[in-house]
């Protein structure tokens, strides 16, 4: 089974090798007929502590590596 690829905005970056990405998806209301846009936050795995808040980012899902980190940071996105 292929891993998930997501792309979001990293939200938080306090923890050492970890940042919070929130990563915004839009859908079409089954019955209003209006564009939503949901958030859901993940938090992911960064080896070198490279990325701000502020910064676009690709997330892939992995193993755990810890209780609630289950993506790593793959790349910084293109705008």
């Amino acid at each position: 089974m292929p891993k998930r690829i997501l792309q979001g905005t990293v939200t938080g970056d306090q923890n050492n090798q970890t940042v919070t990405v929130a990563v915004e998806r839009r859908y079409k209301h089954p019955l209003l007929h209006k564009t939503v846009r949901a958030t859901k936050k993940y938090r992911a795995h960064d080896e070198t502590n490279s990325f701000k808040i502020g910064d676009k980012v690709r997330i892939e899902e992995c193993a755990p590596v810890s209780k609630t980190k289950r993506w790593r940071v793959v790349t910084e996105a293109s705008a």
